[in-house]
C-alpha cells in the first residue's frame, strides 16, 4: 500500500472526500475497555445480582432519611398533617403501628382493617373524617358515642402516632370482604 493520499479516498460527493484512516490505538482501547466493563456490570449487577445496585442503595437512602425524619417528628411531639405524611412513609413506624392496630384495633375493624364493629378503614369513606389529623384526633381522643375509647392514655403518643401512620397506610386498600361503605367519600393520596 503506498503513502500516496488518493490511495486512501473510500469516495467522494460534492467535492468532499472522505478518506479510510485508521484510528489511534488509545481510543481503540479506550472502546473495549468500555465494552468489556458495560458486560461485566451488567452481569454482575443485573444477571447474577452479586452486588446493590443503584435503585437499591437509593432505596436505604431513603429508608434511612424516612426512619430519621419520623425520630424527630416523634421527639417534637407535634402531630401535624405533614408530620403524619411522614410518618406513613417510615416503613418502621408504619409496622409498629400494624402491631399495635393487631394488638388492640382488630377485634373491632379486623385484622386487615376490613371492619367488624368499626368501620372499614381500607374504603374512601369517613364516619369522622379521613385526613390524617381527624385520624389521628379520632384515635387519640375516641368517640365515645360510638363505642370507641380514647387511645392515648393507653398507648401514650409513641404508639397513638404509629398507629395513625398504619390506619392512613391502609386507606384505598379496599380489601375483600370490608364492611360496606359509611360516611363520607374523602380521596387524597399519601403515597408516593
Amino acid at each position: 500500500m503506498s503513502d500516496d493520499p488518493q490511495d486512501k479516498i473510500i469516495h467522494e460527493i460534492d467535492g468532499i472526500q472522505e478518506y479510510d484512516n485508521k484510528l489511534p490505538n488509545w481510543w481503540l482501547y479506550t472502546l473495549y475497555g468500555t465494552m468489556v466493563f458495560a458486560v461485566g456490570y451488567w452481569f454482575h449487577y443485573h444477571v447474577g445480582q452479586f452486588g446493590e445496585g443503584p435503585e437499591a442503595q437509593y432505596q436505604v437512602e431513603v429508608a434511612k432519611a424516612n426512619a430519621e425524619q419520623a425520630a424527630r417528628i416523634k421527639a417534637a411531639g407535634v402531630m401535624t398533617p405533614e408530620a403524619l405524611a411522614a410518618l406513613v412513609k417510615d416503613k418502621g413506624t408504619v409496622e409498629q403501628g400494624k402491631q399495635v392496630f393487631a394488638a388492640t384495633c382488630a377485634s373491632c375493624h379486623r385484622q386487615d382493617g376490613g371492619g367488624v364493629v368499626g368501620p372499614n378503614l381500607t374504603d374512601e369513606f369517613w364516619l369522622h373524617g379521613g385526613a390524617p389529623e381527624r385520624v389521628y384526633k379520632s384515635i387519640k381522643d375516641g368517640i365515645a358515642d360510638k363505642g370507641m375509647p380514647a387511645w392515648m392514655p393507653v398507648l401514650g403518643p409513641d404508639r397513638v402516632s404509629a398507629v395513625t401512620a398504619y390506619v392512613i397506610s391502609l386507606r384505598g386498600t379496599n380489601v375483600a370482604g370490608g364492611k360496606a361503605p359509611q360516611g363520607e367519600r374523602e380521596s387524597f393520596s399519601m403515597r408516593d
